[in-house]
C-alpha cells in the first residue's frame, strides 16, 4: 500500500516559522529573527513590520551573497528541536544547520527502531550525507548503532557537536568522513549490513575528496549499492529530496522498485513547515522538500 502524504512541523519553543512569501521566509531560531530567501513562498507575506524586526538577514546580490547580522547576534548559539538539541551557525549559503522539516521524520525513524529495540533487536542504521546528525540523533537516541557519513569535514564537526550538545556523545555512532559512494562500495566488500538506512542527497555536491556528486548521473547507482547493504528483514528506508526537481511520486516509484523483494508499507509526499499563529502567519504550508519511506510491517 502506497500513500501519498504531507508531514508538517509545527513550532516549538526554540523554532517557529512566522512569516514567508515574496520569495522568503522568516523564521525564529531561539532569540534571533532570521530572514532568508526560498523560491517556493510564491505568495505576499502577512506584515512587513515583522520582518523589520529580523536579526539576520540573507541576500545575494549579482556576484555574492553574504548575512546581514546585527551586533547582538552571536556567531552560534543553541536550541532545542524536535528534542534534541542543535547549534545553529548560519553559513554563507543561507543554511542554518538544521533543517526543522525533518522533525517528523525523525520521530518517524524512532519509533521503527524503538519498536524493533523493544523486541530484543539489535538495529544498526547507515546515515549518508549525514549533515549535522538530526536523524542521527533520532536513531541514537532510540537505541540503534549509527554510521553517520558526510562528504564535509565541517558537517561531521558539527554533528559531534550536536551530539555532545544532545547529551549522546557516548552512544554508539561512527562519524565517517568520506563520499557516500566509495564509503558503500567498501561496506559491500566488507559484507556489511544495515537493518535502517537514511539518506537526504544534495542535487550537487562534492565528497570529501572532491568526488563529483550528480543527483541526475549518481543517484540511481548508489540506491543499488545501498540494497546490497540492507540487511535481509530491513526496518526502514528513508530517502529525502531538497532541491532536486524531482516529484515525490518519482521518489515513491523509485523506493517501490528498491523494496520490492520485503514486505512493508510506502509512504511518500511533501516536508513542510507551518507559519505559526504567534507570528503574522496565517498557518500556511511552506513546502520544503519531498521524501520516500518504507517500513517492515
Amino acid at each position: 500500500m502506497t500513500q501519498i502524504i504531507t508531514l508538517i512541523t509545527e513550532g516549538e519553543k526554540d523554532y517557529e516559522l512566522l512569516d514567508s512569501g515574496s520569495g522568503e521566509k522568516l523564521e525564529r531560531y531561539g532569540d534571533f529573527l532570521l530572514a532568508r530567501p526560498d523560491p517556493q513562498a510564491l505568495w505576499g507575506k502577512q506584515d512587513e513590520t515583522q520582518w523589520s524586526r529580523s536579526d539576520g538577514v540573507f541576500t545575494r546580490g549579482s556576484t555574492s551573497a553574504s548575512w546581514k547580522m546585527s551586533p547582538n547576534v552571536p556567531a552560534s548559539w543553541q536550541i532545542q528541536l524536535g528534542g534534541f538539541n542543535f547549534i545553529i551557525s548560519p553559513t554563507a549559503f543561507k543554511h542554518t544547520g538544521v533543517f526543522p522539516e525533518q522533525v517528523s521524520n525523525w520521530k518517524w525513524v524512532a519509533e521503527n527502531i524503538l519498536h524493533a529495540v523493544d523486541k530484543g533487536k539489535k538495529v544498526s542504521v547507515l546515515n549518508l550525507f549525514g549533515y549535522t546528525g538530526g536523524a542521527t540523533l533520532a536513531c541514537a537516541k532510540a537505541g540503534a548503532e549509527v554510521t553517520h557519513v558526510d562528504g564535509s569535514k565541517s558537517a561531521i564537526a558539527w554533528a559531534k557537536e550536536n551530539a555532545r550538545a544532545s547529551g549522546l556523545e557516548e552512544k554508539p555512532i561512527r562519524f565517517i568522513l568520506d563520499d557516500a559512494r566509495k564509503f558503500v562500495a567498501r561496506e559491500i566488500k566488507r559484507g556489511k549490513k544495515y537493518d535502517g538506512i537514511i539518506m537526504d542527497p544534495p542535487a550537487f555536491g562534492h565528497g570529501a575528496k572532491k568526488e563529483l556528486w550528480k543527483i541526475e548521473e549518481h543517484l540511481q547507482e548508489l540506491l543499488s549499492m545501498c540494497r546490497q547493504v540492507l540487511s535481509e528483514d530491513p526496518l526502514f528506508f528513508l530517502l529525502n529530496g531538497y532541491a532536486s526537481g524531482y516529484s515525490a511520486i518519482a521518489y515513491r516509484n523509485i523506493l517501490q522498485d528498491l523494496m520490492k523483494d520485503y514486505v512493508g508499507n510506502i509512504e511518500a509526499g511533501e516536508l513542510t513547515i507551518r507559519e505559526s499563529k504567534n507570528g503574522a502567519g496565517s498557518g500556511r504550508l511552506l513546502p520544503c522538500g519531498i521524501f520516500a519511506r518504507f517500513h517492515k510491517k
